[in-house]
């Protein structure tokens, strides 16, 4: 039995990774500041969930306070930490910087240093598609440079990947980052698109199509991310004895240190994703065009054969399967 902590464990996919790791016969120590924001009675009736099973404690604390997070660590001893939690979103950072510079990047540096100072074997930590930014070649890969955030939400997770590095360097802590592709599946945030869309869809209500659905997404289901982050959580990272600093490459390092995607590897477009949700619910969208949003990217594919090759997985979960399951969890929760 492992002891691994889930930092965000009443979020989205802190929630199903915390549920995978129990069903697994790990013990869990899950900590989340239940931010307001989204709904914070969604996170509680996870948190209801997870509580239901032997072996999961959960502590109420933000991991930008250094103090409590050092403590947790003194108390608990986590052999593994996935660190998930994160002020989220694109769109929000445009109005409410502070709130990723807390979350994103102190909250970061304190889970580094704990980790540091109580010899965890693996840190695994979720970065983001968006750090892509401005990047059009495609599909997106681990080893091209990724140097254009086009938000400072990409801004900070690309900021995340370079302190791990830097702490996998100096000290020999292994650290792996997980490129999420636009997560979906029941128990979904609501400010993503599918909760969004399915919500107005059951009300009647317009939804807001930006960039007029020309957008595409690598969208991937919650349970092949966590497949993917089990798997990935096994894998303590070596060097790679074949990095040299004359042609270095961004996806490896001469430290114990990797970067992976996790997405679907099978971009669908907006408009696409729209029928999916149209057919689950059994009622046409009410279409609203809107341009492309500041922040923004028209579209993510990822290649995930690094993934594939070192943990043998990638995502599988057709979108229209997906979604379908999304919808039935939104009528069973919402009494739709």
């Amino acid at each position: 039995m492992r002891k691994v902590l889930v930092t965000g464990a009443a979020g989205f996919v802190g929630y199903h990774l915390a549920a995978r790791l129990l069903a697994m016969g790990d013990r869990v120590v899950g900590c989340d500041n239940l931010n307001p924001y989204y709904p914070v009675q969604l996170k509680r009736d996870r948190l209801a969930q997870l509580e239901q099973a032997e072996g999961f404690a959960f502590v109420e604390m933000d991991v930008a306070d250094e103090k409590a997070l050092a403590e947790l660590f003194e108390r608990q001893r986590p052999e593994i930490v996935v660190h998930l939690a994160a002020q989220a979103g694109v769109r929000y950072s445009l109005t409410n910087p502070r709130a990723y510079i807390d979350s994103n990047l102190v909250g970061f540096g304190n889970v580094l240093e704990s980790c540091r100072h109580h010899e965890v074997a693996h840190l695994v930590f979720a970065s983001s598609s968006s750090v892509y930014g401005a990047n059009t070649k495609l599909p997106f890969s681990v080893h091209d440079n990724v140097d254009h955030p086009v938000s400072l939400y990409a801004a900070t997770k690309k900021a995340n990947e370079l302190m791990a590095h830097t702490y996998s360097h100096l000290y020999r802590l292994p650290t792996t980052g997980l490129r999420f592709f636009t997560v979906y599946g029941p128990w979904g945030r609501p400010d993503m698109a599918l909760f969004l869309f399915t919500k107005a869809i059951l009300e009647g209500e317009p939804i807001e199509v930006f960039n007029e659905g020309r957008m595409q997404r690598d969208f991937t289901y919650v349970a092949d991310v966590v497949e993917g982050i089990v798997r990935v959580a096994e894998r303590v990272p070596t060097p790679n004895e074949a990095w040299t600093g004359a042609d270095p490459d961004p996806g490896t390092s001469n430290a114990p240190y990797r970067i992976y995607n996790i997405g679907n590897h099978q971009p669908v477009e907006l408009l696409t994703f729209i029928e999916a949700i149209e057919k689950a619910v059994g009622r046409d969208a009410i279409k609203r065009m809107m341009p492309m949003q500041p922040g923004d990217v028209p579209r993510t594919f990822a290649d995930v054969s690094d993934l594939e090759r070192d943990v043998g997985f990638r995502p599988v979960t057709p979108i229209e399967e997906g979604v379908a399951r999304f919808v039935e969890w939104y009528r069973a929760y919402y009494k739709v």
